[in-house]
């Protein structure tokens, strides 16, 4: 089959903004087949593209003979341009169709696809995934990045708006962020790196020069964790704040977070529809719970979970029963979370670090920094931290460190909120887990 160049076409309208009053009009949309329906004496081709699809009606003895050759040879995910006129009709539920005028075919595909583009034959996940690229065809799946798209600019704009500034930290690192054994090795030549699990030292230091910092990006976990909501690669939405504390970080959390809500749903009802799914937005304040009021919970329900281990997954989704949106956990032990987070002046045993759940996923981690660098290096000793490891990091607290505080979101998480999806995978582009590394 000859191909057609794109030569001096420009598309002039997405399939959504075509509509009833343009009746009449000439336009020309691309895009891709995404059925073709022949009954005989006219044949309906449906053409999607980025904003959604819309009805091209071929009435076989009403168009050119090029059209019709052209129609003929058409396959589901061809990649085509039509010149056309916009007919107002009430045989579509749109209320418009296009009969075209002229048909370009830019590319083709093969004839037995690996899953069905059009939805309406469920496949496996990992076959999705296998074919991530025709799977992100779909539209529910074009939805979910719509929505994802939104809330991250939603984001984006509340924390310019309260004098944030976007920053970007490195990736390959000299030692771990965290603590702990979840680091990606690699060789730098000749010596050995990290890939980074966090921007957390970087965005601490940041706030002696910047103040109020905020950073968008990829993140990596050596964590042999495969469940529906972790990855060895994230997206992570970090913030990090000079002169506040927990509490002013938190404040800054739930307003994020009920403006994102916000924004989705109203730039993205189609989309929320499509996926039969509602976001509420949440009334401010987010309720707070401390540690052990939540232990408390949990044994009411016979669930016990020692004090000063984490709770587990099952326990949260208890919890998450008794609370189906968005709630604080507070005061957790210090020895609990990392060596960066502040132990609380009165009672040293518990820390100021919090975790904002819905439901029972954990969404965001964050809290008040230690800003004095004696109390850092004793915390790094107590979680079995050498020192010495972070000195390019210590040696920042000699140039007065100011008291500082900061949390991360967990960008796929959010979406799964936003969406409805249950599995990490599917909130993800090309998603990364211990079994996965391509495509």
């Amino acid at each position: 089959m000859k191909l057609d160049a794109l030569g001096d076409w420009v598309r002039t309208a997405y399939s959504m903004n075509v509509t009833p009053e343009m009746d009449g009009q000439e336009i020309t949309l691309m895009g891709w087949v995404q059925e073709i329906r022949d009954l005989g004496g006219i044949r309906f081709v449906i053409l999607q593209d980025r904003e959604g699809t819309i009805q091209i009606t071929i009435p076989k003895k009403k168009v050119s003979l090029e059209v019709l050759s052209k129609s003929d040879t058409l396959q589901k995910r061809f990649s085509i341009g039509v010149k056309g006129t916009v007919k107002k009709t009430n045989m579509t539920p749109r209320g418009i169709e296009v009969m075209p005028n002229e048909i370009k075919i830019f590319s083709t595909a093969t004839e037995q696809l690996p899953i069905d583009i059009t939805g309406k034959t469920p496949a496996l996940i990992e076959a999705r995934l296998d074919a991530r690229a025709l799977d992100l065809c779909q539209e529910q799946n074009l939805a979910v990045f719509k929505i994802q798209h939104h809330a991250l600019a939603a984001i984006r704009d509340f924390l310019f708006e309260k004098g944030f500034l976007e920053i970007h930290t490195p990736r390959i690192i000299a030692s771990a962020t965290e603590g702990g054994a979840a680091l990606f090795t690699m060789d730098y030549f000749g010596e050995k790196a990290f890939l980074a699990q966090s921007p957390q030292l970087y965005k601490e230091q940041l706030v002696m020069s910047l103040e109020k910092v905020f950073e968008v990006g990829p993140f990596f976990r050596a964590e042999a964790s495969h469940t529906r909501r972790h990855l060895s690669e994230f997206v992570s939405v970090d913030i990090e704040q000079a002169f506040t504390d927990a509490k002013g970080v938190m404040e800054l959390l739930e307003h994020t977070i009920q403006h994102a809500c916000k924004v989705v749903n109203e730039k993205c009802s189609n989309e929320l529809a499509l996926l039969k799914h509602k976001v509420e937005v949440p009334t401010l304040p987010f309720k707070q719970l401390t540690y052990d009021e939540v232990l408390r919970d949990l044994k009411k329900k016979g669930v016990e979970v020692p004090w000063g281990e984490d709770i587990p997954t099952e326990a949260f989704r208890v919890l998450g029963k008794r609370y189906p949106h968005f709630y604080f956990i507070t005061d957790w032990p210090t020895h609990s979370k990392a060596f960066y987070i502040k132990p609380r002046e009165d009672k040293p045993e518990l820390c100021e670090g919090f975790d904002l759940m819905w439901r029972w996923i954990e969404l965001v981690s964050g809290g008040t920094r230690i800003a004095d660098k004696a109390l850092l290096v004793n915390r790094l000793k107590e979680q079995g931290l050498n020192p010495e490891a972070f000195k390019y990091h210590l040696q920042a607290f000699d140039y007065g460190m100011p008291p500082h505080a900061g949390w991360a979101i967990g960008l796929e998480r959010l979406t799964m909120i936003l969406t409805g999806k249950k599995n990490i995978r599917e909130v993800t582009l090309y998603p990364r887990d211990r079994s996965r590394l391509t495509p």
